[in-house]
């Protein structure tokens, strides 16, 4: 069986998939898999065809690589991947779609408002985090306290899409779950040195402290296991997923959303988490191909 680790891709995370099919490439290659490392391009297909590759491992965070397009391809041709199908994808991709279906099922998210590029408005709540609707790794995200710095972060967004979130800003814990096949890992709390989780915070050594497991009381811990894999289950994903939440100073828990390819870094949340249920990185990355080889 020849694996393809398909990393990189076009889109604004480009840097980071292709750090985490690195590392992902070279565990696979530790351990004994025939395996070769594909940068995804425009040529894509043409460069699957040429490597003749019975699976596909997608490492790609972002764009098209993320939100169900390349799956497809993957489907048509008729090459098994690793992770969510092309419908899991695309919703997980799109905040606002995601949100409503967490709404539908019950799932507790921030209010917001969804509005397009065009539009005049101004902010219902303050301090807001304003959002593109289609982007990763934190990318064109700010937290915003006031009036003034709030038409600089819907600029940032608007660079990134033509539709754009703001949600209230929840003060308190970030945690973060992980789900692997149909089961909950355990949980990650996030620590920021300053500011909040940014992309400078997710993938810069010493700006972040991780908290294995989260300095919560043990039943919200335990509730927030169950909205992680309540949160997996309504957009019908499968392999590894990362659930993201905030969880207010009442303990109220509310969900931000769902990674579909979570990154495989170094400093990458998954395999922390991991590491609660016994995995090191080799052994995580196995049952993630092994689990997409039993579906």
């Amino acid at each position: 069986m020849k694996v393809g680790v398909i990393a990189g891709g076009t889109s604004s995370e480009r840097e980071v998939s292709l750090k985490s099919g690195q590392a992902v490439f070279r565990a696979l290659k530790e351990l004994g898999y025939n395996v070769v490392f594909i940068d995804a391009g425009v040529n894509l297909c043409e460069k699957i065809k040429m490597e003749k590759i019975d699976i596909a491992f997608l490492v790609l965070h972002g764009g098209w690589g993320e939100n169900g397009s390349v799956q497809g391809m993957l489907e048509v041709m008729g090459i098994p991947y690793t992770g969510s199908g092309v419908l899991s994808s695309a919703m997980a991709m799109d905040k606002e779609v995601t949100k409503k279906i967490f709404i539908y099922h019950g799932i507790p998210v921030p209010p917001f408002k969804i509005f397009y590029k065009g539009e005049s408005f101004e902010p219902d709540f303050l301090p807001c985090v304003v959002k593109p609707a289609e982007e990763g790794s934190s990318i064109g995200v700010n937290i915003v306290e006031n009036e003034t710095e709030f038409e600089y972060a819907v600029n940032e967004a608007f660079k990134y899409g033509e539709r754009i979130i703001i949600e209230k800003y929840i003060e308190g814990k970030e945690i973060h779950i992980g789900v692997l096949g149909d089961r909950v890992l355990g949980g990650v709390e996030v620590r920021p040195k300053k500011g909040f989780y940014s992309y400078e915070a997710k993938y810069t050594k010493g700006l972040t402290e991780y908290i294995l497991p989260p300095e919560i009381d043990s039943v919200l811990y335990e509730k927030l296991k169950e909205l992680g894999l309540k949160a997996h289950r309504a957009l019908n994903c499968s392999g590894a997923t990362r659930v993201d939440m905030i969880v207010d100073s009442q303990g109220n828990p509310y969900v931000l959303e769902v990674n579909t390819i979570p990154g495989m870094t170094e400093t990458s949340l998954l395999p922390k988490i991991a590491s609660l249920a016994g995995y090191d990185f080799k052994g995580l990355v196995k049952e993630i191909l092994e689990l997409s080889l039993k579906r």
